[in-house]
């Protein structure tokens, strides 16, 4: 089943791989979106897939890399809508249209 997530990390999570690490397992587990930093020092994914990759992602996006802290991961699950690109690393400037 396909389904999508929009999930807010926070913690130590910007300045220590946090990003490119979410990038390597999203792209391992086929899944589509992004990964951003946002000004508040928090970290957004948005994330399209199999269900149950989406799940394993966010097993991982709990866990962390190495050197970083997560203190609260927050998921919302929205109905899929099957347009976002290859996972990718964004700017939270970038203004995203999803065609």
């Amino acid at each position: 089943m396909q389904a999508r997530v929009r999930v807010r990390v926070q913690g130590r999570v910007q300045g220590v791989g946090f990003r490119y690490f979410a990038l390597q397992h999203a792209r391992r587990l086929g899944v589509r979106g992004y990964v951003r930093n946002c000004p508040d020092g928090s970290v957004e994914v948005l994330a399209e897939g199999d269900r149950t990759a989406l799940e394993e992602l966010l097993a991982l996006l709990r866990q962390g890399p190495p050197a970083a802290r997560v203190d609260s991961c927050h998921a919302e699950w929205e109905p899929y809508e099957g347009n976002l690109p290859s996972f990718q690393i964004v700017s939270f400037s970038t203004e995203q249209r999803w065609s």
